[in-house]
């Protein structure tokens, strides 16, 4: 093919041997070179072909590495909070386990705040007897005075200092048979209501007749069946409810265990699928380097094609804003120090990030009189913007250098895209090329999800001997 591209050089040179000597150049000349100039056209729609569906797979396979990117980091967090899940249960279970242990201590401490009840009632006991006593010797004392004072009467004044401690005596007795009834009826009430505490307390369904201490004049309290076991059945509920919540907590553990693994093992899968991406997206990017060292290829033969416009622009702006920064550092405009500054100063609050240099002001002044003239000189033009060897945009086309709208990505990514880095595949590629020319195909990241596919030329830019970066001509195909 090279041989062919080389013949169709040499063809002109045997055309003007022959008008010299008078004769006609051969017919199979121009055939020749018709033919491939035919065959150079068809390899460079083809290997543009190729680069366009190369671009579109690569850029499909890394669009799909990143979903499956985010679906892992996803997909950990999933399991990073299952196992929070997990270890939250296992401390429900715990507590639970505790809870229990605490019911059973309550309900220990009430069998013997029941067994003291009993020993209350029993105290009480005694001092409703003994109290019962005292009614009785206040009733014999009373018996006693009376008689006394009767005989002290009859005794007449002998009788009288005698007669004064009868009636003395039988007040006082009158006193304590008050006292002791009062005593004897507050026990009673009292006796209820322990007999009531009792029924609460009691393991058992009702309180058996003859418990009361209230029993002067009157018969026993009689336990009532539906008072009884109240709080032993309160705990017992209790007790039934934290049960329940140990056995809703191991199955929750159990199922949380299960949807466990299950994340882990799609967290697995979507890392092998992240890395058979990658590869595949390297091996794609092996592709389109094919189809842009093809394209090359065709375009250094001699041969005119599309895109040879394109490379000769891209070369010729490069050569004008190379000549342009050398006469600015000659005339002391700037130094090289500040023309090759690479400590890009970040713009608080830009998003995407944007940066400043020492040499915007120069390139803001210099770089849109060759660029803007660049987009006009030939159709399909989409940017014609200059980068140095990092791939900093100092000074974009005119359209892309709108000031950044806060919180707005998607539109500061389309429209703002001037003090910025694109130091991706292509852009870099473009900027620390040193060969004549560099041929890529790719897609333009415009944000919200919308690309443009576009074949870029670029040209080197020298100033002073360095290798400053290089011209970036992109258009539509």
């Amino acid at each position: 093919m090279l041989a062919l591209f080389k013949k169709r050089d040499a063809a002109p040179v045997a055309s003007q041997t022959a008008s010299q000597t008078g004769a006609s150049a051969h017919p199979d000349a121009a055939s020749t070179d018709a033919g491939v100039q035919a065959l150079a056209q068809t390899l460079q729609r083809d290997t543009s072909g190729l680069g366009l569906e190369a671009a579109q797979l690569r850029g499909t396979l890394e669009d799909s590495a990143a979903v499956a990117e985010r679906q892992v980091g996803t997909l950990t967090e999933l399991v990073h909070q299952a196992q929070q899940i997990g270890q939250a249960q296992q401390h429900i279970h715990s507590e639970t386990q505790l809870s229990q242990q605490a019911l059973q201590r309550a309900r220990d401490s009430v069998e013997h705040v029941g067994s003291e009840v009993t020993g209350v009632v029993s105290t009480l006991h005694q001092v409703s007897e003994a109290a019962r006593q005292i009614t009785q010797v206040a009733l014999q004392t009373r018996l006693v005075a009376f008689n006394a004072s009767v005989e002290a009467k009859r005794a007449g004044d002998a009788g009288l200092g005698f007669g004064v401690v009868a009636d003395a005596v039988k007040d006082l007795s009158t006193q304590v048979e008050s006292i002791s009834k009062a005593i004897m009826g507050t026990v009673a009430t009292l006796d209820q209501r322990i007999q009531s505490l009792a029924a609460d307390l009691s393991t058992t369904s009702e309180v058996p007749e003859g418990q009361g201490v209230g029993q002067v004049g009157g018969k026993a309290g009689k336990g009532k069946p539906d008072s009884g076991r109240r709080v032993h059945q309160a705990l017992l509920g209790v007790e039934a409810a934290v049960q329940r919540i140990v056995s809703a907590a191991e199955s929750s553990a159990q199922l949380s265990s299960g949807i466990n693994q299950q994340v882990s093992r799609m967290a697995q899968e979507v890392q092998q699928t992240r890395d058979v991406l990658g590869t595949a997206t390297r091996r794609s990017e092996a592709v389109l380097g094919v189809s842009e060292r093809l394209m090359e290829l065709i375009a250094t033969c001699g041969v005119e094609t599309s895109d040879t416009p394109y490379i000769h622009m891209a070369q010729q702006v490069a050569g004008q804003i190379a000549h342009a920064l050398g006469e600015a550092l000659a005339q002391g405009r700037i130094s090289q120090a500040q023309l090759f500054d690479e400590h890009y100063q970040a713009l608080s609050g830009s998003q995407p990030p944007q940066h400043t240099s020492a040499f915007n002001a120069l390139s803001d002044a210099l770089f849109p009189g060759f660029q803007e003239a660049a987009l006009k000189a030939l159709p399909q033009v989409v940017f014609c913007i200059a980068a140095d060897r990092n791939g900093y945009i100092s000074t974009h086309n005119r359209a892309y250098c709108q000031p950044q709208r806060p919180g707005d990505v998607v539109w500061n990514t389309a429209h703002s895209r001037w003090r910025r880095i694109f130091n991706d595949r292509t852009g870099l590629a473009s900027a620390r090329n040193t060969r004549p020319f560099l041929l890529q195909t790719y897609r333009r990241d415009m944000g919200g999800g919308n690309f443009v596919l576009l074949k870029e030329a670029s040209a080197p830019i020298e100033v002073a001997g360095r290798h400053w970066g290089g011209l970036r001509l992109a258009y539509r195909f």
